[in-house]
């Protein structure tokens, strides 16, 4: 019916697409698992359920609300709607201050306490990255 070219191609062709489509499959799976989605305090406040999967938190720090203990830094994060308390071990950019936009990496024990395992302050005094600027509501 079909000659021996005929076969050989149509395996060949099959073989490719097997291998495309378990390529995307991979690279999909492997993305999944590394990102990190970004929320304000009021995001969290709704949330229905807390996971176990790493968050960023954004906002402004607090004014009088950082406190430094041996290697601990506690501060809070807020919207000027909800506020969120984080714990941080670790140094800390030399742009993080009070009443500054900050970006905490890290896991949610509760809606009211985050275990950051990175401080992203990258920037200088003026930016502010566009999910901040959005949550809190600024153009």
């Amino acid at each position: 019916m079909y000659g021996r070219k005929v076969k050989l191609r149509f395996l060949f062709v099959v073989i490719v697409l097997i291998t495309l489509i378990l390529t995307t499959i991979l690279v999909l799976k492997s993305l999944e698992e590394n990102i990190v989605y970004f929320q304000s305090p009021s995001e969290i406040k709704s949330l229905t359920e807390i996971g176990k999967s790493k968050i960023r938190v954004g906002g402004m720090v607090k004014k009088n609300s950082i406190s430094i203990s041996s290697n601990k830094v506690n501060f809070i994060i807020t919207d000027f709607k909800n506020e969120i308390n984080v714990i941080y071990s670790g140094a800390v950019p030399n742009l993080f201050a009070e009443g500054k936009g900050v970006v905490a990496e890290g896991f949610l024990k509760d809606r009211n306490f985050f275990s950051a395992t990175k401080i992203l302050a990258k920037h200088d005094e003026n930016y502010m990255p566009p999910e901040v600027k959005e949550a809190l509501g600024e153009k």
